[in-house]
């Protein structure tokens, strides 16, 4: 008796040998020493449902962190680009030091400033910053539109890798 999950196995004799029976079902097993464990066991079949679904639960456990990554990304480029368009709005064309110092900053200087003040890079992927300015000048009351853009490499085991591209635009005026 035994063997599985509420299932009954029972050996008989019959005239053609030894016959196994389950459910139901007769099976019959050629040697009599291992008559139970060959026709009746079903020890491999837990091997084998593992050996399905890990890959599986695996690939979606991945995907989904991949998932996270690029959200936390998408949320650090947005912020790059607001960082980049407050540095320029406090920095226009009549910003000066307490020494009457000139302050103001190019365009190039603001992408310079973006880029080097990255946030955390876990996606591993490449970023560029575009600053214009949409009025034609850098005065006060003038608007600064700083675009950066993120190629995001989207990588899942099993999966084929992609290039997610993504991209945040923020624009504010010049006040000094």
């Amino acid at each position: 008796m035994r063997y599985g999950f509420n299932r009954v196995c029972t050996l008989k004799k019959s005239s053609t040998g030894l016959v196994a029976s389950r459910i139901g079902r007769e099976v019959k097993c050629p040697l009599p020493s291992r008559a139970r464990r060959l026709c009746c066991g079903e020890g491999g079949s837990s091997l084998v449902e593992f050996a399905i679904t890990v890959p599986v639960l695996l690939t979606f456990f991945f995907g989904l962190i991949q998932v996270c990554i690029a959200s936390y990304t998408r949320g650090a480029i947005s912020e790059s680009a607001r960082e980049g368009t407050r540095y320029a709005m406090v920095h226009g064309a009549s910003c000066q030091t307490p020494s009457n110092a000139s302050c103001t900053l190019t365009a190039g200087a603001v992408n310079a400033y973006v880029s080097a003040s990255q946030w955390p890079n876990i996606g591993g992927g490449a970023m560029m910053v575009a600053t214009t300015y949409p009025d034609g000048n850098e005065n006060p009351a003038s608007r600064v539109q700083v675009t950066v853009s993120y190629a995001f490499p989207f990588r899942i085991p099993a999966i084929r890798a992609s290039t997610l591209t993504m991209s945040s635009t923020s624009v504010m005026y010049i006040v000094q």
